[in-house]
């Protein structure tokens, strides 16, 4: 019963005096369904918090709590969402910085436009995973102020701070300018020198695989040059000597960065870890001809990241489109192609390049229209979704290609009713047809009794709209319980099953 209660708790045609019986029944389950309701008035988001304090926390994220509902000494969390959006209450910041709940602190910490008394206060927290949230988070000055902080935690979150001045971020790189930092996460749990086992079975034990501590902070050293070497503030002159550093982690840092030299560049295509130069194939940074050398390499990655490059050649993504698996979505370079680029892309006598273009969901008719005639399945099946195709053309390409398409027409958004139902009676069968059909708003009734022999298919299809009433009220007892939620959530349910459902608790 529990499940189909939480059903109802979503569901949009219940009405207000049965959400007001669930209120006063709801637990943590219930409470999720019944704050995310668009129709939830403030009075009943105040009750709903009353009931289940946890709630008040979605319902203020959601916007049905605000700061005249909240106490922060009932609902400090619900008080820290606001916070965290911009419109708490300063007050409530001053007394949240001394609770004595680490875990709030730190949530406090990561929220922007605090007072500037609770920023110091929080900097002065004796909890480190405090101070290290606020300075991920923090402004410029603050971030400049840790970045000397004796653990070196802290300044590994400075480290990622985007907001973090350049100068700070150059020295975290290389050390000139800051004191050696004193303290690391390893030597305060760990009597140095440690190696953290990478197959650790203390369950209590938080230390990341191969954390280490000689006396050195070596690893969290490592980690703050990491962080720093992705962050785009930090300065590029600083960055490009770690091309060639013997850390694959370093190296591959720099890969995604927007700022890179072109003979930073260069050196990155040749690395010898593929996930470098796949990062790199990906970056818009890179040249034309750094583009055609990726273009060959070795690893398939690099050559699928690179056609989601946004300004790779077409001649080099066809050529990529006929040696790599890129997958049924539309490229970058392709959604970007000019009216004589897609008439070139849809007329190539590669079927791979008009599989491209054919994921467009804009082509002019005359395009579309030849494309839905390819002898090619594999180009008919990416084409097959695009609206505007009539029903006498989605047959025909049910007639030619068959299984292969199947799902994918299903999926059309102007697929007639009696096409759906007739592609769940094609044989063979496409098991996928049936989930397809559940979820399309042109489903029929009929359609949909049949969907519900599927059993994936069945969840989906106990929630469409358009499934009888007394069906859906018999999916009720269904032995699957997302079946019998989801036909709990189904606003066709008669209204007076819904209230005998309520009522009855």
């Amino acid at each position: 019963m529990h499940h189909i209660l939480c059903g109802l708790a979503a569901n949009p045609a219940l009405s207000s005096e049965l959400v007001d019986r669930l209120i006063s029944i709801a637990d943590d389950d219930i409470a999720t369904g019944l704050a995310s309701r668009a129709d939830l008035s403030r009075a009943q988001a105040v009750a709903l918090a009353e009931r289940v304090d946890e709630s008040a926390v979605q319902l203020a994220y959601e916007g049905r709590l605000t700061a005249a509902d909240i106490d922060p000494s009932v609902w400090p969390d619900a008080a820290l969402a606001l916070l965290d959006q911009g419109v708490g209450r300063p007050e409530w910041a001053r007394v949240l910085a001394a609770d004595p709940v680490r875990e709030r602190r730190e949530k406090l910490a990561a929220c922007r436009g605090l007072p500037s008394d609770v920023v110091d206060t929080l900097a002065a927290d004796p909890d480190v995973r405090v101070l290290a949230e606020l300075a991920l988070w923090t402004t410029p000055d603050v971030a400049a102020r840790l970045a000397a902080h004796p653990h070196a935690e802290v300044r590994r979150a400075v480290a990622s701070n985007e907001a973090t001045p350049p100068a700070a971020l150059a020295a975290l790189v290389t050390g000139e300018g800051l004191p050696a930092a004193r303290r690391c996460l390893v030597c305060d749990r760990e009597q140095t020198p440690f190696v953290h086992d990478r197959q650790c079975l203390r369950p209590d034990c938080d230390l990341l695989p191969g954390a280490s501590c000689d006396g050195s902070h070596e690893s969290t050293v490592h980690a703050i040059r990491e962080a720093a070497l992705r962050n785009p503030a930090t300065p590029v002159d600083v960055v490009v000597g770690f091309v060639d550093h013997p850390s694959a982690q370093l190296r591959w840092a720099l890969a995604a960065r927007r700022d890179l030299p072109r003979h930073a560049c260069a050196r990155l295509a040749s690395d010898p870890t593929p996930g470098v130069r796949a990062d790199l194939a990906e970056n818009p940074v890179i040249d034309d001809a750094l583009i055609r050398t990726l273009a060959g390499d070795r690893d398939p990655d690099v050559r699928r990241r690179l056609a989601h490059h946004p300004r790779v050649p077409l001649y080099v993504l066809t050529q990529l489109a006929r040696t790599t698996r890129i997958g049924a979505t539309l490229l970058p370079r392709i959604a970007a192609s000019s009216p004589t680029e897609v008439e070139e892309l849809a007329t190539s006598p590669d079927p791979a390049t008009r599989m491209l273009v054919a994921q467009r969901r804009d082509l002019p008719p005359e395009i579309r229209d030849r494309l839905a005639d390819d002898p090619d399945a594999k180009v008919v099946k990416a084409l097959a979704p695009h609206p505007g195709l009539s029903e006498a053309q989605l047959r025909t390409m049910v007639d030619r290609h068959g299984v292969h398409v199947l799902a994918k027409v299903a999926t059309n958004p102007d697929a007639p009713p009696a096409l759906l139902e007739d592609l769940l009676r094609h044989e063979p069968a496409v098991r996928k047809v049936f989930r397809e059909v559940a979820r399309h708003r042109g489903a029929t009734a009929s359609a949909l009794l049949a969907c519900l022999a599927d059993k994936r298919a069945r969840p989906v299809a106990a929630g469409h709209p358009a499934l009888p009433p007394p069906v859906v009220a018999e999916l009720l007892a269904d032995a699957d319980w997302q079946v019998a939620e989801a036909a709990a959530a189904n606003p066709s349910l008669p209204p007076a099953v819904m209230s005998d459902l309520v009522c009855q608790q």
